[in-house]
C-alpha cells in the first residue's frame, strides 16, 4: 500500500507581502500535491506564516498597530495572494496560532528533558556574547562581514551579551552525516547534499535556543524570560501542522506513516538540514524523508531588486495572465530546482507560443470541426491514419513520464512532456489535413483524426491539471469530461472517450496577448513614472497634480531589515516631513544629509516596510547607478518647481 503524502513549504516571514519567490516554492509545492492526489495518494500539503520576532515587533510599533494586528495584517495578503494563484494547501500553519505555540512549548520541553549520548543535557544555559543583526535575527561571526557591515542588510551589527539556552548542535551532526550518506535523508539536488555534508566538516558551534531581550515569541516553558529563537519556533511548524501538540492520531498519520517532503530555497538550508533533523532526534521523532533546496533566480539578467525596477508582483501577473498563465510561466523558465533567470520580458511572447498557439489552438480548432461536420458530437475512432500509432503511443507514455518527473523533482521537464504531445497532435492534425478531408466527404477518416486529437486533449487536461487547474477544468467542460476521470489512471489508455460525446467549443480557453498593445501600454507608462501605490500613474492631464518642492535633507538613516531604503527627514518648507527612498545602495548617510533634493510633498502617506512615508524623492537612473535630482542655483526648502 502506497504511503501518504506530505509536502510543506517554509513558513514565510511577516515582514513584507508575498513577492515572486514566496510564490515560486508555493507553486512547485502545489503543482507536487496536486499530482500525488491525481495519482490517488492520499495528499497533505501545509504552507503559513513565521510571525515572532524583533523586526515584527519595531515593524508594527512604526505602523502604530500592535504585533498581533500587524501580523492579521500581513497575513491577510498571503491568504489573498495564495487564494489568487489557485493554491490547494489543506492547511494553513501561522506562528501566533494556539496551536502552533503549544506545539512549540512541547518540543521545547522535549529537548529541554533530553540527553546526549554521552549523558550531557541537550540543552545548557550560558552566556554569549557577539554580533548580532537585527534584519537577519542571528548572531553572525566577523569573517561574515563585509567592510564591517552585514553584507545582506548593509548594517553594523550590534554588540550584545546575553545569557540564552543553547542547543548541542555538536553532539548530533556525526549521526546526521551518516543519516545523509545512509539515504535515510535525502537531501536534494545532490549539489546541496554536498554543500551540506561540507558544511558538517567545518566548525559548527552548538546553536542558541532562546533569546533574552526579544519581546514578541513564544516562552520557554522552563524559563519565561525567555523566549524562544527563531528556529525553534519556526522549524517545529511542519509538526505543530498536523497535530504534534495536540493530535496524536493525525501526526501519527501525516508524520510517522507519510513520505514527509519539505520544499524551499537553498538560503535556509543550514537550519532545515543540521539543525532540524537534531532537534527532531534529540526530541525522539522521525526525520523527513526529503529536504529538497531549489536555487535562487535572477530576472531578465539582473538580481531582482526595487532599485533596478525589476521586481516581479505574482498579483499583477495573475491580472495579467490569470492564475494558469502565472503558475506556468514561472515554471517553465528553466529547470526547476537550479539557479536561473526568469524572462519576464518573454512572458507574452510564451504564454502565445506555448498555451494560446500550442495548446489554445489546438482545443479550439479540433473542437469546432466536432461542432461543423458532427453536429458536436464526437466521432468514433479510425485506425487506419499515417502518424496515429505513433501519436497513441506518446500518449500513453506520458501520464508515466511526467509522474516519474515529479517524483524527482523535475517540474519543467513534466510540463515539457505535456507540451511536447501537444505539438505532436498539432503536426499530426496539420499533416492529415482534415479540412480537406471534409471537403471530399472522407467523413470515417475525419472522425478518427478528429477522435485522436480529442483523446490527447483529454490527456493533457489530467496531466497538466496539477500546472493549470483552472484552464484544464474549463477544456474538460468543453469536452464533457467531469471530475470522476480526472484520475492519472484516466490518462493511461488511448481511446476512452465514448463516441458521441459532446464536445461544444464557444470560445478561446487561452486568448493571444496582444504584445504589441502591452508593449506600447508599458512604453506609456514609463514615460511618465511611478508615484507610490497609493498615488498611481499619472499622465499628462494630471501631472500638474504633483506638488514638486525643493527639500533639504536633514537627517538620514537606514531601514532596519531593508538593504536598499533610506529613512529621510526633510524639510521642503513647511516643517519636518519624513520620506522613504530606496537609494541605499547608492549613497551613505553623509552624502545625502544636507544636499537639496526635489520631492512630491502631496502624496497620501504610505507604510513601506512598516515606515511610513508622506513624500516621493525624485531621482534618475544612467545603467545600474542611481542619481537623486537636485536643483540648479541656491534655491530655499519649500521652492516650488513647475
Amino acid at each position: 500500500m502506497t504511503r501518504p503524502f506530505y509536502i510543506t513549504t517554509p513558513i514565510y516571514y511577516v515582514n513584507d507581502i508575498p513577492h515572486i519567490g514566496h510564490a515560486y516554492t508555493t507553486i512547485a509545492a502545489d503543482t507536487i500535491a496536486r499530482f500525488q492526489k491525481l495519482a490517488g495518494r492520499d495528499t497533505h500539503f501545509v504552507t503559513g506564516t513565521d510571525e515572532h520576532g524583533t523586526k515584527v515587533a519595531e515593524a508594527a510599533h512604526k505602523a502604530g498597530v500592535t504585533p498581533q494586528e500587524y501580523c492579521d495584517r500581513i497575513v491577510g495578503n498571503f491568504k489573498t495572494a495564495w487564494k489568487n494563484l489557485d493554491i490547494s494547501n489543506d492547511y494553513f500553519i501561522r506562528a501566533t496560532s494556539k496551536r502552533h505555540m503549544d506545539g512549540v512549548r512541547k518540543i521545547l520541553t522535549a529537548l529541554k528533558e533530553a540527553k546526549t549520548d554521552d549523558g550531557r543535557d541537550v540543552v545548557y544555559s550560558d552566556y554569549y556574547e557577539g554580533l548580532y543583526c537585527t534584519g537577519c535575527e542571528k548572531f553572525i561571526t566577523e569573517k561574515e562581514l563585509v567592510d564591517g557591515v552585514c553584507p545582506d542588510h548593509k548594517t553594523a551589527p550590534q554588540k550584545l551579551k546575553e545569557k540564552n539556552y543553547f542547543f548541542r548542535l555538536t553532539a548530533f551532526l556525526g549521526k546526521i552525516k551518516e543519516k545523509i550518506e545512509s539515504g535515510e535523508l535525502t537531501i536534494l539536488p545532490e549539489e546541496r547534499r554536498r554543500e551540506v555534508l561540507g558544511l558538517i566538516g567545518q566548525d559548527l558551534s552548538d546553536f542558541s535556543l532562546s533569546r533574552e531581550r526579544v519581546e514578541w515569541g513564544i516562552p520557554l516553558p522552563f524559563d519565561e524570560n525567555q523566549v524562544a529563537y527563531v528556529w525553534v519556533d519556526a522549524l517545529s511548524n511542519y509538526i505543530n501542522a498536523i497535530g504534534y501538540g495536540d493530535d496524536p492520531e493525525l501526526f501519527g498519520k501525516w508524520w510517522n506513516q507519510s513520505e514527509v517532503v519539505h520544499l524551499m530555497a537553498k538560503d535556509i538550508l543550514k537550519f532545515h538540514c543540521l539543525y532540524w533533523p537534531a532537534m527532531l532526534m534529540a526530541a525522539g521523532i522521525k526525520l523527513p524523508d526529503t529536504l529538497f533546496l531549489h536555487g535562487f533566480f535572477t530576472v531578465d539578467g539582473d538580481k531582482m531588486s526595487k532599485t533596478l525596477g525589476n521586481q516581479i508582483d505574482p498579483g499583477d501577473m495573475v491580472k495579467e495572465f490569470g492564475p494558469d498563465g502565472t503558475r506556468y510561466l514561472l515554471l517553465t523558465q528553466y529547470p526547476f530546482g537550479i539557479d536561473g533567470d526568469i524572462q519576464a520580458k518573454r512572458f507574452v511572447q510564451q504564454y502565445n507560443s506555448d498555451l494560446a498557439n500550442d495548446l489554445g489552438n489546438l482545443v479550439s480548432r479540433v473542437g469546432k470541426m466536432v461542432m461543423v461536420n458532427f453536429d458536436g458530437k464526437l466521432p468514433g475512432p479510425f485506425k487506419s491514419i499515417d502518424g496515429l500509432d505513433e501519436l497513441v503511443e506518446q500518449a500513453e507514455k506520458l501520464p508515466g513520464q511526467v509522474y516519474e518527473h515529479i517524483k524527482h523533482f523535475r517540474l519543467t521537464h513534466a510540463i515539457a512532456e505535456a507540451i511536447s504531445l501537444v505539438r505532436a497532435a498539432n503536426k499530426f492534425f496539420n499533416d492529415t489535413t482534415p479540412w480537406l478531408l471534409a471537403k471530399q466527404g472522407e467523413m470515417e477518416k475525419l472522425g478518427g483524426i478528429l477522435y485522436a486529437s480529442c483523446e490527447v486533449i483529454r490527456i493533457v487536461s489530467i496531466v497538466l491539471y496539477p500546472v493549470m487547474p483552472r484552464k484544464m477544468t474549463e477544456i474538460r467542460s468543453l469536452f464533457s469530461l467531469d471530475e470522476s476521470t480526472l484520475t492519472l489512471d484516466h490518462a493511461l489508455k488511448f481511446f476512452e472517450l465514448q463516441p458521441g460525446t459532446l464536445v461544444s467549443v464557444d470560445r478561446a480557453v487561452f486568448p493571444r496577448q496582444d504584445v504589441k498593445a502591452k508593449a506600447e501600454k508599458k512604453a506609456a507608462a514609463s514615460s511618465v513614472g511611478k508615484a507610490d501605490d497609493q498615488a498611481g500613474l499619472l499622465d499628462i492631464s494630471e501631472f500638474a497634480r504633483a506638488d514638486l518642492r525643493v527639500a533639504r535633507v536633514l537627517e538620514a538613516e537606514r531601514v532596519e531589515g531593508a538593504d536598499k531604503l533610506l529613512k529621510l527627514q526633510v524639510d521642503a518648507g513647511g516643517g519636518k516631513q519624513q520620506i522613504v527612498a530606496g537609494i541605499a545602495e547608492h549613497y551613505e548617510l553623509d552624502d545625502i544629509v544636507d544636499k537639496k533634493v526635489i520631492v512630491v510633498t502631496n502624496l497620501k502617506p504610505a507604510v513601506i516596510r512598516g515606515v511610513e512615508s508622506n513624500g516621493m524623492l525624485l531621482a534618475c537612473k544612467k545603467g545600474k547607478k542611481l542619481f537623486v535630482l537636485v536643483p540648479d542655483g541656491d534655491l530655499p526648502p519649500g521652492a516650488k518647481v513647475s
